[in-house]
């Protein structure tokens, strides 16, 4: 018996409409697919780019590195660790605005990122702007409240801007480090001396009684200096010599000739009856001491003899005429006599 007109159209559309849905649902189904497929080919690739990338900063290849570390982050946006070793070639290739730019672009996608904020944070310092640097430590602090090692960073940077209450507060957060550590133990002796605090004196004697290896010049004439405002002439002196004997070559912030004046200005002041003040004095200035001003403030100080003030001016009588040599003394010019 022949079907029925109806039932053979509804057969008919059954067999068209079921290929053109799974046709359907295959097109929409292709390209998340893709883009799937895509992605995992990405990462692959940017794993690999990576890889090889520290291969060569390991070897300190850092323009092979640099090259592969950024086809590694263009290839997976989302890899942190191309971009932050990025930024630590820049730093070590001396570029630390584009270092710091790196490592503060984790910082956009990841604002707790602590090895990004210190890498940031070390970018600022090298290139000189201090108050991001603070800003980015206070981060690191917040963190990691219990690193020391942090929080020494953090008061140097203090130090630095010349907040010296506030760096010396950070310190005295880590008291066990401050026994343990002499560069912090000297930073907090610095900062009281900044403040005019007698605690000082405490802090550069536990700096030296923890201190290893070869003295400190700078150090020991700062220490110096503090015994001297604290009335401890006879130390102040120690230490004034000890800084002269560590000092084998001059730099830039400290010369050895004005260690010795002020070593010849403290025997002159605390000592008059000393004969040493006048012979370091002298000593100073051939070595190179040449402050006319500041060896005319010895003459009007009240606490030196007359004596020692009639060797001072002596002194500085020398300097004087060295710089300005007498002109009076000019060869005889007359005409020789008519032998007529």
């Amino acid at each position: 018996m022949m079907k029925r007109p109806k039932e053979n159209l509804r057969a008919v559309r059954r067999s068209f409409f079921r290929p053109a849905f799974s046709l359907f649902f295959l097109l929409a189904f292709i390209p998340s697919a893709l883009f799937f497929s895509s992605c995992a080919t990405n990462a692959a690739k940017a794993e690999e780019y990576f890889s090889i990338g520290m291969a060569y900063y390991d070897l300190g290849k850092y323009a092979d590195a640099e090259k592969w570390l950024s086809r590694a982050s263009a290839a997976d946006k989302t890899m942190t660790a191309s971009e932050y070793n990025l930024g630590r070639i820049a730093f070590e290739t001396g570029r630390y605005d584009e270092a710091a730019r790196h490592f503060e672009n984790i910082l956009l996608k990841d604002p707790e990122n602590v090895m990004a904020l210190k890498g940031a944070a070390y970018s600022r310092i090298k290139n000189g702007d201090m108050e991001k640097a603070e800003a980015l430590y206070n981060r690191v602090l917040a963190l990691v409240p219990e690193s020391a090692d942090d929080g020494f960073n953090y008061a140097l940077i203090l130090y630095s801007l010349k907040k010296y209450d506030e760096c010396e507060a950070v310190l005295n957060k880590y008291p066990y480090a401050l026994e343990e550590n002499p560069p912090s133990l000297l930073l907090l002796a610095r900062a009281q001396k900044a403040q005019n605090k007698v605690e000082a004196v405490d802090s550069y004697d536990k700096w030296i009684s923890n201190s290893t290896g070869a003295a400190n010049p700078q150090a020991l004439y700062e220490y110096a200096q503090v015994l001297e405002d604290a009335d401890l002439y006879a130390r102040a002196l120690e230490q004034y010599k000890a800084a002269i004997a560590a000092l084998t070559q001059d730099t830039q912030d400290l010369k050895k000739f004005q260690i010795r004046f002020e070593e010849a200005r403290l025997f002159l002041t605390a000592d008059p009856e000393n004969g040493d003040g006048v012979k370091e004095l002298s000593t100073a200035v051939t070595e190179g001491f040449s402050d006319t001003a500041a060896i005319e403030a010895l003459l009007k100080d009240e606490r030196i003899t007359q004596t020692n003030k009639d060797e001072i001016s002596k002194i500085l009588d020398g300097i004087v005429n060295k710089d300005n040599p007498d002109d009076s003394a000019a060869p005889d010019t007359a005409e020789p006599e008519n032998s007529q």
